[in-house]
C-alpha cells in the first residue's frame, strides 16, 4: 500500500515567546515492509532544522525559533509504501537488547488490577497465544473514549476507567506484557483506517513484543485488536509515549498556549476530497 500523510501541529500564545525548542519524532525510517518515498518537515519560523539519531535509533530533529510570534506550526508530509508482514517486524535499528524493554516506567506501571488482568493470559498457551488473548480481552474490554484522558494519563488510571485512547490501551497492553517476563515497547505512527476516514484527531499507537528469538518483534494494535498490517506506518519507538512523543519541547514566555493537530491519512491514489466524499456516502 502507498500511503499519503500530512500531520499539522499549531501552537497559539496568549503572549509572544521569545524562544522555543522542540524536539520532533515525526520521520519514519525504512524497514523490512516499509519504505519511505518522500518526507518533508516543515516549520513555520525561520529557524535551523538539526538532524539526529535519538538513543532508540528514532530519526529525530531539534530547531530553536527565535520570537517574537503570535503562532507556530510544525508540519510534516510525505508518501510511504508499506506491505503486510503479519505483525513481524525486522530490519529496524535496534540500539539495546529486547530485555531493556521489560523496565517499568511510570505510564505503564501495574498495579493488582492489571497484573490480576495479565495472569489470565497464563493458562493458555505459549507467548504468541498469552499476547493475541491479551491483544482480544483489551480490545474487548475497554472502550475508545478520548474524553477523560490526556498524554500524561497512566495504564493504572485509564484501566480503572476502562475507557481511553490508543496511547492508553497501549500503556495497558505493555504493562501486562511485562508483567508476563514478555519485552514490550511502545510505536507511535500513523494508520490508514479502512472505512474512508482520512482526517484524524492525532497520529496513532500500538506496542511490539518481543516473542522468541526465532519471532523476534510482533506488533499489535490494541485500539483496533489487531496485529500491525501495511495500513500501518512506524515511526518512532520507546519505553512509553514520553519516549516517542511526536513533539516535545520547552519555552521562555507566551503565557498561555492552546495547540490545534490536523492528521490525514489516506492512500496515495486518493484525494483528500475523494475520501471525505467517500466518507459521506
Amino acid at each position: 500500500m502507498r500511503i499519503r500523510i500530512a500531520h499539522a501541529t499549531t501552537y497559539r500564545y496568549a503572549a509572544p515567546p521569545k524562544i522555543v525548542t522542540q524536539t520532533l519524532r515525526l520521520t519514519p525510517r525504512n524497514h523490512d515492509g516499509q519504505f519511505v518515498a518522500n518526507w518533508r518537515i516543515g516549520i513555520s519560523a525561520d529557524c535551523a532544522l538539526f538532524a539526529h539519531d535519538d538513543a532508540f535509533g528514532n530519526l529525530s530533529h531539534t530547531f530553536t525559533a527565535e520570537g517574537p510570534f503570535d503562532e507556530l506550526t510544525v508540519s510534516v508530509d510525505g508518501e510511504i509504501e508499506t506491505q503486510d508482514t503479519n505483525g513481524l517486524v525486522t530490519g529496524t535499528v535496534e540500539r539495546f537488547p529486547p530485555s531493556l524493554f521489560l523496565r517499568e516506567t511510570t505510564l505503564t506501571q501495574a498495579d493488582a488490577a492489571i497484573i490480576a488482568f495479565s495472569e489470565t493470559a497464563r493458562a493458555v498457551g505459549d507467548t504468541l497465544a498469552m499476547l493475541h488473548h491479551l491483544l482480544g480481552k483489551i480490545y474487548g474490554e475497554m472502550t475508545f473514549d478520548p474524553n477523560p484522558t490526556h498524554p500524561a494519563t497512566t495504564a493504572v488510571e485509564s484501566f480503572a476507567l476502562k475507557r481511553g485512547v490508543c496511547q492508553d490501551l497501549t500503556h495497558i497492553f505493555i504493562a501486562c506484557a511485562r508483567n508476563l517476563g514478555i519485552p514490550a515497547r511502545y510505536i507511535g505512527g500513523y494508520f490508514c483506517r479502512a472505512d474512508g476516514v482520512t482526517a484524524q484527531e492525532a497520529g496513532h499507537a500500538w506496542a511490539e513484543t518481543y516473542v522468541s528469538d526465532e519471532l523476534g518483534w510482533v506488533a499489535f494494535d490494541p485500539a483496533n485488536g489487531i496485529c500491525a498490517t501495511d495500513a500501518h506506518v512506524r515511526v518512532a519507538m520507546g519505553l512509553d509515549y514520553l519516549g516517542a512523543a511526536p513533539v516535545r519541547g520547552t519555552r521562555i514566555g507566551g503565557g498561555d498556549e492552546s495547540m490545534e493537530v490536523e492528521v490525514h491519512v489516506l492512500p496515495a491514489h486518493q484525494t483528500q476530497s475523494q475520501a471525505q466524499t467517500q466518507s459521506q456516502a
